[in-house]
């Protein structure tokens, strides 16, 4: 149920300026699901409904341990063969996996269930600590939450970031979380004082990119050494400080590069990348393109 429900709250038909998507749940069996919460949810497509999507995610299903049947797994393969981007949350991972749609790529699943998807698909590369992974039209995503990281993603790499970004507010959930941050945090949710420093320190940090913002600087910020502040940090977000800084420049440069007409320059600056050719180069290695290409593919202004 918390499956669906993340898909269908992400890709709900939005207007106001956002694209208007055509969400549909589809089965094998159309009729009444009985769902892991006993509440029964009525599914009126079946899967002649996959034919028609650009977007094919597979949602976990009680029974995962189970290979779907047949023609799921046509389904899964078809959408993909002509075209489709196929994804799976969750143990939705196993449904793609069975179909041979993971063969030879690298993928992730629940890391509670991620070392039974490597022992029965060793042709598959299993990271267990990923939030999702993204292997072009096959992508796959952690358990329950961080379907909405995965969601996300996806409607960032096809709508571009002040889409994925707006949806977020609406959600209110965080914009954007890498990939490669860890899946389970000792400490998700900062608890003690030296937590809630470090939070007001992040806070200042993202008013204040046009800065270099040294390590040192946020550790002096937050009242701790370098060596707590580096250790903390990591236990509370899952990833590194310059990690962090680098990801919230670039999403930052995104945004700008859609919503406004200001000069590359001027966004490099602002996001503290000091010039053109630095935002350009961590751009090409980051997403693919120089940042110009991506304003012509998403820009949102006149």
């Amino acid at each position: 149920m918390l499956g669906a429900g993340i898909v269908s709250e992400v890709f709900d038909a939005r207007g106001q300026g956002l694209p208007r998507f055509d969400f549909a749940l589809c089965t094998d069996r159309p009729g009444q699901v009985r769902t892991d919460t006993g509440l029964p949810l009525v599914v009126e497509h079946g899967l002649d409904r996959l034919a028609a999507a650009d977007l094919v995610i597979a949602l976990p299903w009680a029974d995962f341990r189970t290979p779907p049947g047949p023609a799921v797994l046509d389904a899964l393969t078809a959408a993909h063969e002509r075209g489709a981007l196929v994804a799976g949350h969750c143990v939705g991972a196993f449904a793609l996996a069975a179909a041979g749609l993971l063969d030879g790529r690298r993928a992730t699943t629940h890391w509670r269930f991620a070392a039974l998807l490597a022992e029965r698909h060793p042709e598959i590369a299993v990271e267990a600590d990923a939030l999702y992974i993204d292997e072009g039209r096959i992508a796959t995503g952690a358990g329950a939450a961080a379907g909405f990281d995965l969601c996300l993603h996806l409607l960032r790499r096809e709508h571009g970031a002040a889409t994925a970004n707006a949806i977020a507010r609406d959600l209110v959930l965080p914009s954007h979380r890498d990939g490669g941050q860890a899946q389970y945090l000792a400490t998700p949710v900062p608890e003690d004082c030296q937590d809630e420093r470090l939070a007001d320190v992040l806070a200042w940090a993202r008013t204040h990119l046009d800065r270099p913002l040294p390590v040192a600087e946020l550790a002096r910020r937050s009242l701790m050494s370098r060596r707590s502040f580096a250790r903390r940090f990591t236990a509370a977000t899952g990833t590194t400080p310059h990690a962090w800084l680098l990801g919230l420049r670039l999403s930052s440069a995104e945004e700008l590069l859609e919503t406004t007409d200001l000069p590359v320059e001027e966004i490099a600056r602002r996001v503290g990348f000091g010039s053109a050719a630095v935002l350009r180069a961590q751009f090409v290695r980051r997403r693919g393109v120089p940042p110009r290409s991506y304003r012509r593919s998403f820009s949102r202004t006149p």
